[in-house]
C-alpha cells in the first residue's frame, strides 16, 4: 500500500477505544452506583475487545503505513499494543477493592481517564511522525496527570501529581523544541524522510541539538538519569493503582517512542546519541541501586529500582551497531524489548500485592508493612519471593534471562567494561530485593496481624501473572525470538 492511502483497518484498534471510551464516559454520566460496577465491566469488556481484534489483524498480517506515514502498523506495534492492554487490565483488576475503599470513584472519570491514557499510548507506538508522537505523548501524559491526583483530599497524591505535571511539562517542551529543530534541519516531520534527508545531507549543527532536546525527553519518560527525579516521588506519593498505571504501560508506549525517533529516524546519528545513551545507563545503574539501597519505603525503593532497570533497557538499545548492521541491530534491541516487557510483568505482580495488602484504613507503603507476611499470606508471600528474585534476576526466573540477553548485546557490541559494570551494581541490587524476602519470611509483625483476603478475580490474574514470570524463565525462547524478529520487520 502506498503510505498516503487512508487505510483505516490500521486503526480500527484505536478507533473502537475512542468510540468505547466515550460511550463509557456517557454511561456514567448518567449512573449513581458507588462501585461503578457499569463503567469497570464495560471498561475490562473494552480491553478484551481490543485484545482479540488486534490479535486477528497481527494474524492476518494487517501491516503497513498510513495517513501520509503518520501511522505505522509493524510486529513491533502488535506486540506493545497487546501488552498494554494486558498491563492496563492486570491494573484494574488488581486495583478495585482498592479504589473503592478510598472513595477514588466519586465521579467515575477513572476507568474512563485511564482508557484514554491508553489510546495515547498506542497513538506513540504506531507513529511514524513527530507530530503524530507528540500527540500520542499528550493524550497519554494528560490522563495521567488526571489521574495522579484524582483522590483530591488525599494531600501526598496531589503533591507527586504536581512535581510529575511540572516536571512532565518541562520535559514535553524539552521534546517539542528538539522536533522543531529537527524540523528545520531536516524540513520534514516524518520520521523515515528525516532518516533519509540525514544519509543526502551533510551534519548540521541544529540537528546536533535537536538531538539532545529529543534524548532528553525520552530520558524523562522512561525514568533514566538525570532525568529521574520525578519518579520516586510519584511512585511513593500516588495511589498505588496510579503507580502502577503509571509504571506499567507507559512504559512500552515510552520504548517504542524512543525506538523510533533514534533508529528509524535518526539511525545515521548513532555514533551521536550511543554516547548520551551509555553515559545515562551507567548513572542509572548506579543512582538507581546505591539509592534504593537506603529506602524504608517500598514503593519508593521500587522507584529508584526502575531507574536501575531503565539503565539494562539503555544498555541493550546503546549496543546496536552503528555501522547499520541488521542481524547486530535486531539482536541489541530485541533484548531491550523483551527486557522492557518482561519488567513491565514483574512490575504489575508487585504493585499487584501491595495493592492487595492495603485495605481500608491501611495503606501498605514501608518495607516494614511487609513484615511476617508468611504467617498471615503465604500464598502472597511465595508470590512476592518469586517476584522479587525476578526483578533481582536470579535464575530460573525471567529477570534473569532478560539481563543476560542484554549482557550479551553489550558484550557483543565490544562493552566488555560496561557489561561488567551492570553485573557489579546487579549483585548490589540483589541486597534490597533479598532484604524484603527478608522481612516477609523472618522477621515478626508489628501492628497489622489480620488475615489477607484476596478477591477471587485478582487472585487469579495474580495468579496467571506470577505463572507467565516462572514460565517465560523457564522457556524465554518464543517471545525473545518474537522480540527479535518484531524489531528486525521494524527497523
Amino acid at each position: 500500500m502506498m503510505p498516503n492511502d487512508f487505510n483505516f483497518a490500521l486503526i480500527l484498534p484505536e478507533l473502537v477505544l475512542l468510540g468505547a471510551g466515550m460511550l463509557i464516559l456517557l454511561i456514567d454520566a448518567f449512573s449513581k452506583e458507588a462501585r461503578r460496577t457499569v463503567a469497570y465491566t464495560l471498561t475490562n469488556l473494552t480491553l478484551a475487545v481490543l485484545f482479540v481484534l488486534t490479535w486477528i489483524q497481527w494474524g492476518q498480517g494487517v501491516q503497513g503505513t498510513s495517513f501520509y506515514g503518520q501511522v505505522v502498523v509493524d510486529d513491533m506495534s502488535y506486540i506493545l499494543k497487546l501488552f498494554s492492554y494486558v498491563a492496563v487490565f492486570a491494573t484494574l483488576v488488581y486495583g478495585r477493592e482498592y479504589i473503592q475503599s478510598r472513595d477514588m470513584l466519586r465521579g467515575g472519570e477513572l476507568y474512563v481517564l485511564i482508557l484514554f491514557g491508553l489510546l495515547g499510548q498506542m497513538i506513540l507506538i504506531s507513529a511514524g511522525n513527530l507530530l503524530t508522537i507528540y500527540l500520542g505523548l499528550e493524550l497519554m501524559s494528560l490522563a495521567l496527570y488526571a489521574v495522579a491526583a484524582i483522590r483530591r483530599d488525599y494531600t501526598r497524591g496531589t503533591e507527586s501529581a504536581m512535581k510529575y505535571f511540572v516536571l512532565g511539562s518541562l520535559a514535553t517542551g524539552f521534546m517539542l523544541y528538539g522536533m522543531s529543530m529537527i524540523y528545520g534541519a531536516t524540513g520534514s516531520l516524518d520520521l523515515a524522510t528525516i532518516g533519509d534527508t540525514i544519509v543526502r545531507g551533510e551534519m548540521q549543527l541544529a540537528l546536533v541539538f535537536g538531538l539532545v532536546f529529543l534524548v532528553s525527553g525520552i530520558a524523562f519518560k522512561l525514568g533514566a538519569v538525570p532525568f529521574h527525579m520525578w519518579l520516586p516521588d510519584v511512585y511513593e506519593g500516588a495511589p498505588t493503582i496510579i503507580t502502577l498505571a503509571i509504571a506499567a504501560a507507559p512504559k512500552l508506549a515510552a520504548f517504542a517512542m524512543t525506538l523510533r525517533i533514534l533508529v528509524t529516524g535518526l539511525g545515521e546519528l548513532t555514533f551521536d546519541w550511543q554516547p548520551m545513551l551509555m553515559i545515562m545507563a551507567v548513572l542509572s545503574l548506579i543512582v538507581g541501586n546505591l539509592t534504593a539501597i537506603m529506602q524504608t519505603n517500598f514503593k519508593r525503593m521500587l522507584g529508584y529500582s526502575t531507574i536501575s532497570h531503565m539503565g539494562f533497557v539503555l544498555l541493550g538499545l546503546l549496543s546496536g551497531s552503528a555501522e547499520g548492521i541488521a542481524q547486530i541491530n535486531a539482536s541489541a534491541y530485541g533484548s531491550s524489548l523483551f527486557y522492557m516487557i518482561t519488567y513491565v510483568l514483574t512490575t504489575m505482580g508487585t504493585f499487584g500485592v501491595i495493592m492487595l495488602l492495603s485495605h481500608a484504613g491501611f495503606e501498605c507503603e514501608t518495607i516494614a508493612d511487609l513484615k511476617g507476611l508468611n504467617k498471615r499470606s503465604p500464598m502472597l508471600a511465595g508470590v512476592l519471593l518469586v517476584l522479587m528474585f525476578s526483578l533481582a534476576g536470579i535464575p530460573p526466573l525471567v529477570g534473569f534471562y532478560a539481563k543476560l540477553m542484554v549482557l550479551q548485546a553489550v558484550i557483543q557490541s565490544g562493552y566488555i567494561w560496561l557489561a561488567v559494570l551492570a553485573v557489579i551494581f546487579s549483585l548490589i541490587g540483589a541486597f534490597y530485593y533479598l532484604r524484603v524476602v527478608k522481612v516477609v519470611y523472618f522477621d515478626e509483625p508489628q501492628t497489622e496481624t489480620r488475615e489477607v483476603e484476596v478477591p477471587g478475580s485478582a487472585g487469579a490474574v495474580l495468579g496467571i501473572n506470577v505463572g507467565a514470570i516462572i514460565l517465560l524463565g523457564i522457556l524465554p525462547g518464543g517471545l525473545m525470538a518474537m522480540c527479535v524478529k518484531a524489531i528486525a520487520g521494524s527497523l
